[in-house]
């Protein structure tokens, strides 16, 4: 199974946040699972540390990547073809960041692991 988390997603991952559906994190650590986190997950959460609305126990630059690496998912690099896909999209959701990361999952053939109803009325396949 391809997944692709959403931000939020992540931060409940890493934080141990019970807001998380247990089902959602057995299929996110399933060793079988193939799970990415967007570039634009690194970049959004970044942003939001630097301007004091994430706490982090460390510099978000260094603190997220090594979080999504030991939690052994991937990064998803943003390339032209989900930029194609970005285009696509209807907008219901205004959030830049969310909308690349539903054309990521589109582009790439993954599940969108997101609790953002908005997102998951996007043509895009969601882990329920």
């Amino acid at each position: 199974m391809k997944l692709l988390l959403d931000t939020q997603i992540f931060l409940w991952l890493i934080a141990g946040d019970p807001r998380l559906p247990r089902a959602w994190h057995v299929a996110i650590t399933d060793n079988s699972a193939d799970v990415a986190l967007s570039v634009a997950s690194i970049w959004e959460a970044t942003i939001k540390f630097q301007i004091g609305k994430l706490p982090l126990p460390g510099p978000a630059e260094m603190f997220l990547p090594a979080a999504r690496e030991s939690h052994q998912i991937s990064s998803l690099p943003i390339n032209e073809e989900a930029i194609v896909e970005l285009a696509k999209l209807p907008l219901l959701h205004r959030d830049p960041f969310d909308r690349i990361i539903v054309a990521q999952a589109i582009q790439d053939q993954r599940i969108l692991v997101t609790a953002d109803q908005t997102l998951r009325q996007y043509p895009v396949r969601c882990l329920s």
